[in-house]
């Protein structure tokens, strides 16, 4: 199956290159109409005479084609255009109330939470922005994943992986800068992938922790993370 997809800027931006495509054919057309329908004969003989008739009917019906040509442009660029329109209007209408109905009881749910201990209780933590270093969000107390670490340029540490929730995954580290070591992963969710709602080995069954980064160049990263199995902590490093 085929992979759709339709967005409003697209269709705004395919609508005016279509317009600019009409206007220089028309411009091109306009230029040609005189030069090509009014030839003359090369000499007063008949021959040349019907050879110039003869182009010039041509060009008189090639000018008849464009124009019909042009009309059914204008009208594709028209639909296009009110398409695009009449999509990001069905989009907005359909999108705002739900977006902002989830974003006010999120925001609900997660206000003492956040207030109380600076993290959520429900959602994913952010992810460390690529090149800073900067340590991956932690997740949700009660559902969600920590954030990855941040990759960092040469000369620095990656950034470590965020905690996960009760039910998660903890973050990757970021990648180390050349010649340095990668962040830490991220501590793994107490009852995570393999723990009470997925197939573990048993009702507490953490989910794994999230992978080290990638070392430097001339460093070997560090390669960590942390699992909870039969609510023990237990580390492994390679």
């Amino acid at each position: 199956m085929s992979y759709v997809i339709a967005t409003p800027d697209m269709l705004a931006a395919a609508a005016s290159d279509l317009t600019n495509i009409g206007s220089t054919l028309g411009a091109a057309n306009s230029a040609a109409l005189a030069r090509t329908t009014g030839l003359l004969a090369a000499a007063e003989d008949e021959v040349s005479t019907a050879i110039a008739s003869l182009f010039s009917a041509s060009a008189r019906e090639y000018q008849m084609v464009s124009t019909q040509a042009a009309h059914l442009h204008a009208e594709f660029v028209h639909s296009l255009t009110r398409a695009g329109a009449a999509y990001a209007a069905a989009e907005a209408v359909n999108a705002s109330p739900l977006q902002t109905l989830e974003q006010n009881v999120l925001a609900a749910i997660n206000a003492p939470s956040q207030a109380l201990t600076a993290r959520p209780l429900l959602g994913d933590g952010a992810d460390g922005a690529p090149g800073t270093g900067q340590n991956g969000g932690d997740g949700g107390w009660l559902i969600g994943n920590g954030g990855n670490g941040g990759s960092v340029a040469p000369g620095g540490n990656g950034g470590a992986g965020g905690s996960a929730g009760l039910w998660g995954r903890g973050g990757n580290g970021g990648a180390g800068g050349t010649g340095v070591a990668g962040g830490a992963g991220g501590n793994g969710g107490s009852c995570g992938a393999n723990g009470l709602l997925g197939g573990g080995w048993g009702p507490f069954s953490g989910a794994s922790g999230g992978a080290g980064g990638a070392g430097g160049r001339w460093n070997r990263g560090s390669r960590r993370a942390r699992r909870r199995r039969g609510c023990r902590w237990r580390l492994w490093r390679k």
